[in-house]
């Protein structure tokens, strides 16, 4: 009996361009392989341009799994086992979840079974190379760059002062060897900032003093006192290379500060002097204090709460006034986060007490949540949001399909051009090169417009759904102890809050997402696996129900 089959392809940017594992090319040899066993393709789901390190990002196999759970396939085929993950973690758990179901799962060109149990081994193996092998990958890049840095090279990207430039008479043909020439306009910059400060100003007045005269970073945006920090503490303006401060980047992001990296002499010019620089580095020292606690977790506010002006989320800020009695009083408001980090050149405070904020808004979301009416329109709105995204993303997204389909029958006409002398091969390398990237862009728009189907079809949301979500949202706040717990609860429900220029709340966005349902249902807690279990079994019932994230903006 023919099967009903899933054909699944991936490549990244530097497979397709180098190794010669196009989209196009798998999708026929999976085709063929087919075709030679009498099965039936179901569908071909394709990932173009997208990493193998993790699933993330990847529409084509969240509709492929979604697919798989609702049986619409017997198996799935491709063409390497890594098109559908290197992590060995992500492939054993796709494998978990075809087997739930009843799906095979083979691979063109690697002979296992997962049927059985010698072939589950051999699969397994053949996973924990695949993740070894990436990893060997990414050890070898790691060595190289750090050898690179250790000859004085930069490994980064762009970087305030100096422009990227590539090296004449480079021998390195794998990868573009660079170096750091120095922007004269930009490095007028650093150094004001440098002598701004040996001067005895502080951070906010450079900044302020920087963006006024309408300076800018290298992407076109206003300085903030975090970038003038950054530039003062960079000892690449003095002609050193710093590398290694944050390993695992991709992974820990700021987490992971490295406090002995590599500082080396680099090839490159320096900005600034080193009597300069010393300076400047001992008036850091001397101007560290002890630093200032972090009243976060205590102002629920911050992060949804925005500037009436430039729309920038409210931070906090603090003033300490004398009473009459001659003791302190502090005041605490919630300011405009881009004034506070950018100076008034960006915008202005724009404050609001907090006290008076979080009691408006607490009462009013305490209103909202019981109101009827309001219950009534945010189920509307939710299912009328739904209809309208998808609706016409469908639509685009059978407009690109086509144009796809003629780009591939525009590679098959170039090639029969070429093979038949009727075009030159260079005439023939412009063609494929134009078609190309036209496919890899219209590829990235597919990707993107799938996001917004992967819910087609889903049942629409009821009353009682979503009025079982705001109750068990207003029960969970009121039992919560925690400030930093209320906060987090209080940011899955909420997504933005605005004010206007007198200072009263305007209105309150709501957004109801998945997540907010999962945490909900389970108590508070992650959900412990894919079939839920959590405390409401009307949340329960439902959790196949996609909601996505929307958002529901309620005018006060």
């Amino acid at each position: 009996m023919p099967r009903k089959v899933a054909i699944y392809c991936r490549v990244s940017t530097t497979e397709q361009a180098e190794e010669g594992y196009s989209i196009g090319e798998q999708e026929r040899l999976l085709s063929d392989n087919c075709i030679k066993h009498g099965d039936t393709i179901y569908k071909v789901y394709a990932d173009k341009g997208i990493s193998g390190k993790n699933i993330k990002s990847r529409p084509a196999l969240k509709e492929l799994l979604k697919d798989a759970q609702e049986g619409k396939f017997d198996s799935v085929l491709v063409w390497k086992m890594n098109r559908i993950s290197r992590s060995l973690k992500d492939v054993l758990n796709i494998i978990d979840l075809f087997e739930k179901y009843n799906i095979t799962f083979k691979s063109a060109t690697e002979p296992f079974d997962t049927t059985t149990p010698s072939g589950k081994m051999q699969f397994q193996m053949m996973a924990l190379i695949g993740e070894f092998e990436r990893g060997t990958i990414a050890q070898n890049v790691k060595m190289g760059m750090m050898a690179r840095a250790r000859e004085g090279r930069w490994n980064g990207g762009i970087v305030f002062g100096y422009d990227v430039k590539e090296r004449e008479n480079s021998t390195n043909k794998k990868r573009r060897d660079t170096e750091l020439v120095i922007n004269e306009k930009e490095a007028e910059v650093i150094r004001a900032i440098f002598t701004k400060y040996s001067e005895g100003n502080g951070y906010k007045a450079i900044t302020n003093y920087i963006n006024k005269f309408g300076y800018t970073t290298k992407r076109g945006k206003a300085f903030s006192v975090g970038s003038i920090k950054d530039i003062l503490m960079n000892p690449i303006y003095i002609g050193k290379i710093r590398y290694n401060v944050r390993p695992n980047w991709s992974e820990k992001r700021r987490r992971n500060k490295n406090s002995n990296p590599l500082i080396v002499d680099g090839i490159h010019k320096s900005i600034i002097g080193q009597e300069l620089w010393d300076k400047v580095q001992k008036q850091i020292e001397a101007n560290k204090g002890k630093p200032s606690r972090i009243y976060d977790g205590e102002f629920p506010l911050t992060g949804v709460l925005r500037c009436p002006v430039c729309g920038t989320e409210m931070v906090i800020c603090r003033s300490i006034g004398t009473r009459k009695d001659g003791t302190k009083r502090r005041r605490e408001y919630y300011c405009c986060g881009a004034w506070k980090n950018k100076g008034t050149a960006v915008c202005h405070s724009n404050s609001i007490n907090v006290d008076k904020a979080n009691e408006y808004v607490f009462g009013k979301l305490s209103e909202l949540l019981n109101n009827d009416k309001l219950i009534k329109d945010i189920v509307e709105n939710i299912n009328t949001t739904r209809k309208a995204m998808v609706d016409p993303s469908k639509g685009e997204l059978e407009k690109i399909l086509k144009e796809l389909n003629k780009l591939e029958a525009n590679k098959k006409k170039a090639f029969e051009a070429y093979e038949e002398d009727i075009i030159t091969k260079k005439d023939f390398s412009d063609r494929m090169s134009e078609i190309l990237s036209r496919e890899e862009m219209l590829q990235q728009e597919v990707n993107s417009i799938k996001s917004n189907i992967l819910d087609d079809g889903a049942q629409e949301v009821s009353y009682e759904f979503v009025r079982e979500i705001l109750s068990s949202f207003s029960k969970m706040l009121s039992e919560l102890t925690s400030r930093e717990q209320q906060k987090r609860l209080l940011h899955m429900l909420i997504s933005k809050i605005t004010i206007n220029k007198t200072r009263d709340i305007e209105s309150i966005e709501l957004n109801i997402n998945d997540n907010l349902i999962m945490y909900l249902s389970n108590g508070g807690e992650p959900s412990p696996d894919d079939n839920g279990g959590g405390s409401s079994s009307y949340f329960v019932s439902r959790r196949m129900l996609r909601i996505n994230s929307m958002n529901i903006k309620i005018c006060i």
